[in-house]
C-alpha cells in the first residue's frame, strides 16, 4: 500500500450505534479512513457515487433499498466496486447472495474489530474474506446458482399457491414470463416441481 493514502471506507448501517462503533474501529486505523455514513440503501448509492470509497461496508437489513439491493445498484455503475457485507444474519442464501451481488467479504455483526480491520485492507487488496464459520455455510449449499431476487419474490408467490397467470398479474409481467421464472427456479434448485421447490426453498432458508 502507498504510503501515506489511506483506504477510504464508507459505512452503511441503519442503526446509528453499530455505525458510530464500526466508525471507531475504521478511524482508529492510521492507513484508514472513514469518507462517508448511510442510513439506507438509498443513500448508500448516492453517497457511494459522491465520494468513491475503496470499501464499502453494508449492513444487509437496510430500509428503502436492502443491502443487496444497494450492492447491486452500486455495482452495475462502478463495476470494480468493492464490498464488505455486514449482517447480523447467518442463514446461507443470505450469504451467497450477498456474495453473488458483489461483496468480497462477509461478516457477522458480533465479529471482532480486528477481524472488521483485516477484511478492510484485504478487500482493499483485491482478494476474498470469507470467514471460515462463514465459509463452511456457504460449502454446505446444494449444486446450482443461487436465485436472483426476483426468481425468491415468484417463488414465494408460488409457495403461496399461487398460479402462473396470479404470478403474473401480481408482478406485473407477462404470463410467459412468469412461466419462465418458474421452471429457471426448478431447474436451478434442482427439482421437478412446485411443491419440492417450496419443500427445498424453506430446507435451505431461500424462504423464511
Amino acid at each position: 500500500m502507498a504510503h501515506g493514502i489511506p483506504i477510504r471506507v464508507l459505512v452503511v448501517d441503519d442503526h446509528p450505534l453499530v455505525r458510530k462503533g464500526v466508525v471507531a474501529v475504521v478511524a482508529a486505523e492510521s492507513d484508514m479512513a472513514v469518507v462517508g455514513e448511510a442510513g439506507d440503501g438509498r443513500q448508500a448509492v448516492a453517497l457511494f457515487r459522491q465520494v468513491r470509497p475503496d470499501v464499502a461496508l453494508i449492513d444487509l437489513g437496510l430500509p428503502l433499498l436492502d443491502g443487496i439491493g444497494a450492492m447491486e445498484a452500486i455495482r452495475s455503475e462502478f463495476p470494480g466496486s468493492r464490498f464488505i457485507a455486514l449482517t447480523v444474519y447467518q442463514g446461507d442464501e443470505d450469504i451467497h447472495r450477498a456474495l453473488q451481488a458483489g461483496a468480497q467479504a462477509y461478516l457477522l455483526k458480533n465479529a471482532p474489530s480486528s477481524q472488521l480491520v483485516a477484511a478492510i485492507r484485504a478487500v482493499h487488496a483485491g482478494l476474498r474474506k470469507i470467514p471460515p464459520e462463514v465459509a463452511s455455510l456457504v460449502s454446505d449449499r446444494g449444486p446450482g446458482p443461487g436465485l436472483t431476487a426476483r426468481e425468491i419474490e415468484v417463488l414465494r408467490l408460488v409457495a403461496k399457491g399461487r398460479t402462473n397467470l396470479e404470478i403474473a398479474e401480481e408482478l406485473r409481467i407477462t404470463r410467459g414470463t412468469a412461466k419462465w421464472f418458474v421452471s429457471s427456479i426448478l431447474s436451478k434448485l434442482g427439482v421437478d416441481d412446485r411443491t419440492e421447490a417450496v419443500t427445498m426453498a424453506l430446507e435451505r432458508g431461500i424462504l423464511h
